[in-house]
């Protein structure tokens, strides 16, 4: 099958291109002209120059392929202009699924997000059947990725063979930028944690995430949402597997998430007017710590035979890369 995949050049985009042209099937990529391809050398795919933001380009992208893998998106806890992640998330989205629609696509495969699941009030495990409030959303990545999902699943009820993949958070190699999981993990090797905040991640091998995007585009059922996930944490639980692997001590201070905000709402105020440059502190990171973002992931493994590599072990092959790659 020849298929397109956006976002081939980002952390998630590289592991999924690697996994599906080891699955044998015909890969296009598309990218901007200014994007790195350094994650992509060696693979044998086609790349196509486009934009999610010119439906011309798009229409180009998709002609020929019977498969979609669109994994393309803004992700970041801050951008000058907010407006960026609409005009990519949203928009993008559309313009591209409407792209593949009139080519006659047969199946598609939209990376979504796990901030787009919803937790229930109880403090239990969030699951696919459940949905936020946009209220309840901190930050335009989230705001703009839920949308996104609503238009994707409008268009599964209208016939588009689409499947919604939910990764939580991915940790592994090749996490050039990094992601904000993998500045955790780099942050945590350089001595910069001097403390914590008690929250919950659920954390998962990147390259389960690809072989999951795979499963889904052969056996997902369309209209459906499969959250990829594995092991549901505390932060203060990661900071001492990556003790363990690093030998620099986990931060024992432990903050309330209400004493950190304020310092977020000066860093952010700092950056959107001094420096013009991510702040130190995500503000939305610190809202999002106010809640244990723990997942159920059993659809996922029963029918997508998600792969569960020990979250241990994807975090020793994360500090490793980050190590050859000179970010300690």
């Amino acid at each position: 099958m020849k298929v397109l995949i956006t976002g081939s050049s980002g952390f998630i985009g590289t592991a999924v291109t690697r996994a599906v042209v080891a699955h044998g099937d015909e890969v296009r990529v598309l990218i901007r002209p200014t994007s790195n391809l350094k994650n992509l050398e060696g693979l044998d795919v086609e790349t196509i120059h486009g934009d999610l933001q010119d439906p011309q380009s798009l229409k180009k992208a998709i002609a020929g392929c019977q498969g979609l893998y669109h994994v393309a998106a803004h992700y970041a806890l801050w951008d000058q202009d907010p407006a960026t992640f609409y005009k990519i998330n949203v928009a993008g989205t559309k313009n591209l699924l409407c792209a593949a629609g009139e080519a006659g696509v047969k199946r598609i495969v939209y990376t979504s997000t796990i901030g787009a699941i919803g937790l229930p009030d109880n403090g239990g495990l969030g699951n696919e059947s459940l949905f936020p409030a946009l209220a309840q959303l901190s930050g335009d990545y989230k705001r703009s990725k839920f949308l996104a999902e609503q238009e994707v699943l409008k268009m599964a009820q209208q016939g588009l063979p689409v499947i919604i993949v939910n990764p939580t958070a991915p940790v592994g190699e090749r996490d050039v930028k990094p992601t904000p999981t993998g500045q955790i993990i780099v942050d945590f090797m350089r001595g910069r944690m001097f403390a914590y905040i008690e929250t919950g991640m659920n954390l998962v091998d990147v390259e389960d995430v690809a072989i999951g995007h795979v499963h889904a585009m052969e056996r997902g059922r369309v209209g459906e949402r499969y959250i990829l996930g594995n092991q549901n944490l505390t932060l203060r639980g990661i900071c001492q597997m990556l003790s363990r692997l690093t030998g620099v001590p986990a931060p024992r201070l432990r903050l309330p998430w209400r004493l950190v905000l304020p310092l977020a709402y000066v860093n952010q105020w700092t950056a959107n007017l001094v420096t013009h440059r991510p702040p130190r502190i995500p503000l939305e990171g610190v809202r999002m710590a106010k809640y244990r973002m723990h997942y159920d992931c059993s659809k996922a493994r029963q029918e997508l035979a998600l792969p569960q590599t020990p979250v241990e072990t994807s975090l020793k092959k994360a500090v490793q890369w980050f190590r050859r790659h000179g970010y300690d």
